[in-house]
Order: C-alpha cells, then structure tokens, then sequence
C-alpha cells in the first residue's frame, strides 16, 4: 500500500499515476474540502504532455484559458514580445486554470480510476521500519488508526508533516518583501486578451494574468516594504491606485474575487528520500512565484516518482537501481527553478533611475535575440528539462538526428503519447530484428511489446515510462541495452 499524504495538485498527481499503474493507494487530507481558491494558475506545456499520458490533458485544456504570447512593457516602453506559439508540443500555449479547478479536475480523474480521497484525516506520526513504514493517523471523529504501509509519500505542502517527521532541514531564506495579490475583473487593457502582460515600473512590477471572461490575476511587489509590513490584504482602491501608477493608463479594476498579500520562500531539501520515505513538491521546494513554475515542478516530481514506485512495487525492478535516481534527477531541476525565479524576482524589483534605466536597455537588447526567446520559451514550458547526467542515462552512441540521452522525446510518437497505457514500461525505438523481439520477450514487464519507429535508420533509442531517452545506442548494441535492462531488472 502506497499512503499519499495531501491532496492538492501534487498529492493528486501522485495518487493518480500510481493508480493508473495498478499499485494499492490511500490519499489522505487533513482538509475537509478542496481547496476554493485560484492559488496556482498556470499549467505549462511540459505538464500537459504529460498528464496526456494518462489520458486526461483534453479536460484541462477545455475548461482553461490559453496564453500564447508575454508582453514586457519597461518605463512605458515596449521592451519584448515573447510567443509560446513556435515550441514544438501538442500544447504551445501556456494554460491558465485555477488551481480550484485543476485540483477538481485530478480528483476527477483519481475517482475514475477507483480512488477516493479521504479528507479530515491526518497524518499525527510514523516511524521507520525495513520493509514498511508504521503510520497513525487522526479520522474526523478523533478516532486514531494504525496501519503499516510499504511506501510514505509526503506531498503535504510547505510545512509538511512529513518533512518534519523526517527532521530535514528547508534550506533557503524567506526574501524581505510583500507582494500583493488580487484576482479581479478589468477592463481597459490595450494588449491582446491571450497575453501575459509585464509592466516594470520605477516603483516596482506589475503583473497581469489573463484567467478568462475579463477576469485577471495580479500581482505587484509592495513598492520595496519589509517583511514586517502590514499583512493585511489590500483594498480594491489601493489595487486600483497600483494599477494606475504602474499600468498603461485606462485600466479599471471591479469585482474582486480574492485579495491578499504573500511573502516569497525560496528553500528546498538536500534529499528527497529517506528510506521508505519521499518528499515531493512544496514539501521538498517551495519558490518565488516568478514564472509560475512551483506547482508544475511538483506535479513533476510526482510522475518521475510514480512510475519508478509502480515497477518497484510489481517487482519488475530494483529498488536500489530505480528509487534513488528520484532526489538526483529532480533535486537540480529544483535548483534550476529557485535559481532561475530568484533571479527574475531581483531584476524585476530593481531599485534607482540609473540601475532601472540600464536593465531596461539590456532586456530591450536580449529579448531582440531570437535565440533568447528560444531559451526563455523553453524553460517556461519546462520542454527543456532533461536528465543527462541521471544514473538512469546512458550515452552509447550519439546520433546527429534524435533526442539525446536524458532529452525529452517529441509528445507522441506512432500516433499515441509515450508512457500510455496501465503500465510502466520502457519502449524501443528500433528497427525490427531478431535481438529486439528477444530482448521484449526477455523483459516483458520492463519493455513494451510494440517497437517504434527509430528516430534515424538504424539507431536505437530506450525511452523511460515518463518519455525521456534513457539509452542512446549504435545499431547492433543489443548486448549494451541487455547489460542495461539487467541491472534495473536485479537488484544490485
């Protein structure tokens, strides 16, 4: 049994993937309900391709709101316009959903696959044994139940239960700043509808999410007041003044549907494992908001654990060869995360005329590059996130076309995406030969029966449940990919 504590995007996430692949799962939550707010809103491409796995991205994709472009507008002066049109996905837009309706739409998805959330119920405590972990959990009614369960997932947010269970510490600094938030109605705004609009101010920055119907998230930086400000949330009028000072002028503010102030963190654990024990998402790493990139991350976190769980937990294979690679593969795409918001978080509140005026000339500079809106679309999306230097990656021949070892292969390949189905198995992308069928039917619950087309004649290619390369091979290095699939298959 597989207890997965917390039922937010990532819990969900979590809870769901291991159901999808068969594995027994409890998810519990100490809330009684859903969450009613909009919280996170965005889902990016990288995400969607990967929820299409498991055949569910068409519902979000119809109940959200598509961005295509990012408009950055600097001392009232158009600096940069930034398409998400031209990344190759199925998805080149980034999705704006609440993260009410996005934590709906999981728990829909779990409940079709015979999984019910168990809410008001807590998790009080746990101790470590070889081969289970020994929990107590608290019901609504204050009775107390006592169970052994094979694995603890702990997606239980930023003041996890089960991070401090484990008594790891959440490196990092909480910045001394005070952001404003508001989710309001505007009319007046001289861009396109399907754009995320940027303004830097010598005041600070001012943001606007278009969420659909007129609706927008905003949100500013309090004009450089410390952590010991008021924590109060802001008025409509003090909104609107914002958006007056900040704003291209003629953009009103109306029916406010949540107004409110946050502070940014930006901490993380070193490991997010402890023996029969993970961490994921907020639990594990929490980030300024710049970029939208937080709950993304998690969801991640919960696909690349869940299918290295499922072959775990069918004995299919190793332990020590699969669950380790999950803190040494995500960890740094973590770093990347707080590193790349904390960076965009301190140039966008840049203070002084001169240092304003000189970030603007060289973002106006950088942004002209199309090679910098390459880059910048791609790590927005997440499609550039890959895990060359994993234990899982193995490099034995590269191939001047296709995906490199630990890349991302395209979203679908032969008509259906990577990863589909109720079972998490590897797929080969090779030529049909004699040594390919004998390695399938040597290694039926690892690999999937059907080969596909390699991505060059005569190359071969081994493709991770969660559509990353694995392996890159020379034609013929069947004995390579054999020796590979061994040690996953054993435990070492």
């Amino acid at each position: 049994m597989h207890l997965v504590v917390g039922a937010g995007p990532v819990g969900l996430t979590m809870a769901a993937e291991l159901a999808r692949y068969g594995a027994r799962v409890r998810v519990i939550d100490k809330a009684a309900a859903r969450t009613d707010k909009s919280k996170a809103i965005v889902l990016w491409p990288r995400t969607l391709e990967l929820l299409d796995r498991a055949g569910c991205a068409a519902r979000f994709v119809a109940q959200g709101f598509k961005v295509h472009a990012t408009h950055l507008i600097a001392g009232g002066k158009h600096i940069a316009h930034v398409r998400l049109d031209a990344v190759e996905t199925p998805y080149p837009f980034a999705l704006m959903l609440p993260q009410s309706d996005t934590e709906r739409l999981l728990e829909e998805h779990l409940n079709g696959l015979g999984v019910q959330v168990e809410r008001q119920v807590e998790l009080l405590g746990f101790t470590l044994e070889p081969e289970s972990v020994g929990v107590t959990l608290r019901h609504a009614d204050g009775r107390q139940e006592t169970a052994d369960v094979s694995w603890l997932l702990g997606c239980d947010g930023a003041h996890s239960t089960v991070r401090h269970g484990l008594g790891m510490e959440f490196e990092g600094e909480t910045l001394p700043s005070r952001w404003i938030l508001a989710d309001i109605h505007l009319t007046g705004l001289p861009s396109a509808e399907d754009e995320l609009n940027i303004y830097l101010h010598a005041d600070g920055v001012l943001l606007f999410f278009p969420l659909s119907g007129g609706r927008f998230r905003l949100i500013a930086d309090a004009g450089g007041q410390s952590s010991g400000a008021s924590s109060s949330a802001p008025t409509l009028e003090e909104v609107q003044a914002i958006i007056d000072r900040r704003g291209p002028g003629g953009v009103r503010a109306s029916q406010p549907v949540w107004l409110g102030v946050f502070t940014i963190n930006e901490r993380k654990v070193k490991n997010y494992r402890a023996g029969r024990v993970f961490l994921a998402g907020d639990a594990a790493h929490v980030h300024s908001p710049a970029g939208g990139q937080g709950m993304n991350t998690g969801m991640q976190d919960a696909i690349n654990l869940a299918w290295k769980l499922a072959l775990v937990s069918r004995g299919e294979a190793s332990a020590a060869a699969l669950l380790d690679s999950y803190t040494l593969e995500r960890s740094p795409v973590a770093s990347e995360v707080l590193a790349d918001a904390g960076k965009l978080t301190s140039i966008a509140t840049l203070r002084g005329g001169f240092t304003q005026a000189l970030r603007n000339q060289i973002m106006s500079l950088v942004f002209g590059l199309s090679a910098a809106r390459k880059v910048m679309t791609e790590k927005l999306s997440e499609l550039s996130i890959g895990y060359p230097h994993s234990p899982l990656t193995r490099d034995l021949h590269s191939h001047h076309s296709g995906p490199a070892a630990g890349a991302r292969v395209p979203a679908v390949s032969a008509g259906q995406p990577i990863g589909a189905g109720n079972a998490p198995r590897f797929v080969l992308f090779a030529e049909p030969s004699p040594e390919s069928a004998a390695l399938v039917a040597r290694y039926p619950g690892l690999l999937d029966a059907e080969l596909r087309k390699p991505f060059s004649a005569g190359g071969i290619w081994l493709v991770r449940p969660d559509g990353y390369v694995a392996v890159t091979a020379a034609p013929g290095a069947w004995r390579e990919l054999e020796a590979y699939l061994a040690q996953l298959a054993v435990e070492a």
